[in-house]
């Protein structure tokens, strides 16, 4: 910069443009235990936002733990955290410390001498990070931090986010004061920060402060500020507004490198720069920094390199040795770089650490690093940081990996992962051993333990099927497939890659992999668990005495299992198990299993029991006791927050709703659940079948068919065969409607044949009575007869009230087919009464229905009639649309009258939607606009608006999406389509 020709040095700039946001930031300061999140793009100002208001508060500033989240790949469990401690105190005499602090021993090793001694260790993970964050919380209480701020918290490795979580659930008056800075752009939708934000508190909702770019004005004040305060032409603050878009730091690193290229003069009182035209202003900071760093001499570049290679704060020892220079040298260098406003120090001597001021800055200053250079600093880091102590395996890791060397990448990667699970973040470590095991060359032995590690931290995790879990699938498959491994090492890796396929729906491949690996795992706990998943019948061809000797395999193995946690979990893993096979000795195990467990993750193993005990109990008829486990599994989920097992527990809760005839706002709620766990089959496609079980009674036949046949195909294959049954009998009764009697066989063939070869017949419930209908009307009474024949003597002696009712159905269905017209109106009525008691009214009524037919066969005809309107009435009520539309015209066929309804309305005008309404409402769940509903029924916009008021007044609905899904769910809109 040239002021009549003499260089003026460029001054830091004034904070500007902030005062509404600094004074409500210095607000919720002086508020005890509030939590505040800036928020902002890069560059914007949010730490400078941080350090103004705790300039303003100084008795806050010195009981501040200040935590920054450095911008690596694999970050190192709770190392802000750790960091910010660490910094606060170096050595902890003095302080006093109860003995849960022990458990910080592995994180902070430098602390030892003065930590009480480290707790007995815990298997569970999930309690092992409980355990963690209380230590943390209470040493951060001990230190007498009344504030702890998280900068750059878009960057905190997943344990540190948990650790925010915890304190936010905590925060009571007299607690530590939350500050995080972060950029939204860099959060995803699944990142914990947002539900950090939506946390309620005791102490009252966040304090949210958004930062936005700097306007016209306060640009031209900031750049002021570093020109000595001298006013700007009006062309130049134009011109620097827009290129840098009014973000702080790119306004400021411009305008420093104009200044470094003597692009800007004082002229007639004000600022200008010279040659508007044909002079550029950088675009970014990118640019900017790379040409500010050219302009300095080879060993700050060198200096500069080297701290954007380490990546976060460093010591002068290290910087140096990076660097490739002298200690003196070094120190020289960096002061140049700092004089330069590229790095910063937090002190003047030797042990102080340096670090750029600006990300950005070390972004563009990393990017320019050609490849070759860049593998060489990487190995110098990792050279300089190895000699740390205790070293830090994650940034090693790091910097290996960068640098090429495979060997020492796996081995400090490993040494991270093993730290990350121990925190109890499982998806950091299969991210870091995922990408070891698909790029480096290793040995078979640690290629096995690798794979072996990465799959057990996939199963801790708590994410749905996503992304992550793929890659790791696929990378422990390609290692089983290309590595010669021995026997013991491929079960390490097949037990729990079983457990996975399990939770991602792959049936028969889950069971592969685990009868692979049983017969070689020497831990009888890992042996009993694959026992134990071998003895689930939902997949394989397997008949049930083959899953009964797993069952009991495993039930050998008992006492040779230590832990009364691992007992229990595989008691209510056989008592499930039992259940599917419909054995009934698995309600003797189920009346032992607890309702609550003294530790979290005993909470998580009953809560994920009790939630596969109410699927049994649903496929038994046994509703009640369905519901009763079903609540208790989901008031642990919700305890735990397990959304996971949350998904299952509701879809199961919906399908026990639409059993027992409660249709409100079901279909919403189906199409919620299989979009909120797409990624999982198993909840996906139960929200399917519910759907299409929806459609089929609201009349929608053709959707309908399209939903059931999605579910039966994804089924099949996955090879999750008790997931066929639903699906092919409901097609078999659409296409029997239908007259395609020879679909209807085809459909029902494969699936009522796995029943009969498994010889699992509390399966039977929807599959046989389709079967049978099917068989009759393809002419084969005695394949029908037969089949009901050995579905009775498949349910005997068990207390299973649904399949018994579809016994009865069959029974009934036989006698009308053989034209016994008076037995088979006995038989749907017992049939019937069978469905009631469930209950299961839509069956019921569907039973009644085929009673009413039987009498009106049997010649009764004042009986059927008087019955199908009693039908026609319960099932409009229902809200089965289709099906009371079939008896209504039976009942016209008959000489019967069908009364006047509007389905899912009120009786009479007034409370009943008009003929008009209905016009204007169907029109509405169309799509139309008020002004194009106006051109169709030839009405003024006025009118329609007046009739579309009064139909969501009697519909109790606020919003025409509300009210084209309440007019679905009642039927209006129902056709055949």
């Amino acid at each position: 910069m040239r002021v009549s020709g003499h260089a003026v040095a460029v001054c830091p700039p004034r904070f500007v443009g902030r005062a509404s946001e600094t004074a409500a930031l210095i607000d919720a300061l002086n508020r005890p235990s509030s939590m505040v999140l800036v928020r902002g793009e890069a560059g914007i100002g949010k730490s400078r936002l941080v350090h103004e208001a705790l300039a303003a508060l100084p008795a806050r500033r010195a009981s501040t733990l200040l935590a920054v989240c450095p911008p690596l790949r694999e970050s190192l469990t709770l190392g802000p955290i750790v960091d910010a401690l660490r910094d606060a105190r170096r050595r902890l005499a003095g302080v006093r410390l109860s003995p849960l602090a022990g458990a910080l021993r592995p994180l902070v090793p430098e602390w030892s001498a003065e930590l009480p001694p480290a707790p007995e260790p815990i298997d569970d993970a999930r309690a092992a990070r409980h355990r963690l964050f209380r230590a943390l919380d209470e040493v951060i209480g001990a230190l007498g931090a009344d504030l702890l701020v998280v900068e750059d918290a878009h960057w905190a490795d997943e344990a540190t986010l948990e650790f925010l979580l915890f304190l936010a659930a905590r925060r009571q008056p007299g607690g530590p004061a939350l500050v995080l800075t972060y950029r939204p752009e860099e959060v995803d939708d699944r990142s914990l920060l947002l539900r950090l934000s939506a946390r309620p508190s005791p102490t009252g909702a966040p304090v949210r402060i958004t930062l936005t770019p700097l306007d016209v004005t306060d640009t031209a004040a900031l750049v002021s500020s570093m020109l000595d305060g001298n006013p700007m032409s009006a062309e130049f603050v134009s011109f620097l507004h827009q290129r840098t878009s009014g973000v702080p730091l790119v306004v400021e690193e411009s305008v420093r490198l104009l200044c470094d290229r003597a692009d800007v003069v004082y002229r007639d009182g004000r600022w200008v720069r010279l040659s508007l035209d044909e002079l550029q202003v950088p675009e970014s900071v990118r640019d900017a920094t790379r040409e500010r760093v050219g302009r300095l001499t080879p060993p700050a570049q060198r200096v500069l390199r080297a701290a954007a290679v380490l990546a976060e704060p460093c010591d002068e020892a290290t910087l140096a040795a990076t660097a490739g220079l002298l200690r003196r040298a070094c120190r020289t260098a960096s002061a140049e770089a700092a004089g330069a406003g590229l790095l910063q120090c937090d002190g003047d001597g030797p042990a102080d650490r340096w670090w750029f001021r600006h990300a950005l800055a070390a972004t563009a200053t990393y990017d320019a690093i050609p490849r070759a250079e860049r593998r060489v600093l990487h190995l110098r880091a990792a050279h300089a940081v190895e000699a740390l102590d205790p070293p830090p395996v994650a940034r090693l890791a790091r910097h290996f990996r960068e640098a090429g060397e495979t060997a020492d990448w796996a081995r400090y990667a490993e040494q991270a992962a093993v730290r990350m699970i121990a925190a109890g973040d499982h998806t950091s470590a299969v991210v870091t051993l995922d990408e070891v095991l698909a790029t480096v060359r290793l040995a078979a032995p640690e290629q096995a333990r690798i794979a072996r590690t990465a799959a057990v931290a996939a199963l801790g995790r708590r994410e749905p099927v996503d992304d992550v879990y793929h890659r790791v699938v696929a990378t422990l498959r390609t290692v089983l497939g290309r590595t010669k491994l021995t026997s013991r090492q491929q079960a390490d890796i097949r037990n729990p890659l079983g457990r996975l396929l399990i939770i991602g729906g792959e049936a028969q491949a889950a069971l592969t992999e685990l009868g692979n690996a049983v017969d070689h795992l020497d831990d009888p706990l890992e042996a009993a668990r694959a026992m134990t998943y071998l003895g689930w019948a939902y997949a394989g061809p397997w008949p049930a005495a083959t899953h009964l000797r797993w069952l009991r395999r495993a039930a050998a193995l008992m006492p040779d299992i230590v832990a009364a946690a691992d007992r229990l979990s595989l008691t209510g893993n056989r008592a499930a198990a039992l259940l599917m096979l419909g054995e009934p000795e698995a309600w003797e195990l189920v009346a032992r299993l607890p309702v609550d467990g003294a530790t979290s993750a005993e909470r998580h193993d009953i809560a994920r029991i009790h939630a596969n005990i109410g699927t049994g109990a649903l496929l038994w008829g046994r509703y009640a006791d369905a519901a009763r486990h079903l609540q208790v599994a989901l008031a642990l989920a919700d305890v735990e927050q397990l959304t996971r097992l949350r998904y299952n527990i509701l879809i199961e809760q919906a399908n026990l709703d639409w059993y027992a005839g409660r249709w409100d706002g079901l279909a919403r709620r189906a199409g919620d659940l299989a979009e909120a766990d797409r990624d999982r089959p198993g909840v996906y496609l139960a929200g399917v079948r519910l759907a299409g079980r929806l459609a089929a009674a609201h009349g929608r036949r053709h959707t309908a068919e399209q939903q059931f046949q999605l579910a039966l195909d994804e089924a099949t294959g996955r090879g999750a065969v008790d997931d066929t049954m639903e699906p092919a009998a409901a097609l078999a009764r659409l296409w029997l409607d239908d007259g395609q009697i020879d679909r209807a066989v085809r459909v029902t063939e494969a699936p009522m044949a796995t029943v009969a070869a498994k010889r699992v017949w509390v399966w039977a419930t929807d599959i046989a009575p389709a079967r049978v209908a099917a068989l009759l009307a393809a002419g084969q009474p005695g394949a029908a007869a037969e089949l009901v024949r050995r579905f009775a003597r498949g349910l005997a002696g068990r207390d299973a009230p649904g399949p018994q009712a579809a016994l009865a159905t069959c029974r009934a269905t036989l006698a009308a087919a053989a034209g016994d017209h008076d037995r088979a109106a006995a038989g749907f009525d017992r049939a019937a009464c069978a469905w009631t008691a469930l209950p299961r009214p839509y069956d019921a009524l569907l039973a009644r229905e085929r009673q009413a037919a039987a009498l009106l066969a049997a010649g009764r005809a004042g009986s059927g009639q008087e019955l199908l309107a009693e039908i026609h009435a319960a099932l409009s009520d229902l809200g089965a649309r289709g099906d009371a539309d079939r008896v209504a015209t039976r009942l016209r066929a008959h000489g019967g009258q069908v009364p006047r309804r509007w389905r899912g309305g009120r009786k009479g005008y007034g409370d009943q939607l008009s003929p008009r309404e209905l016009d204007v409402v169907r029109l509405v769940a169309a799509g139309h606009t008020n002004r194009e509903i106006g051109r169709i029924l030839t009405k003024s916009s006025a009118t329609v608006d007046q009739q579309l008021r009064s139909a969501m007044r009697k519909l109790s609905v606020s919003t025409r999406t509300a009210l084209a899904v309440a007019v679905v769910e009642a039927g209006v809109l129902a056709t055949d389509d």
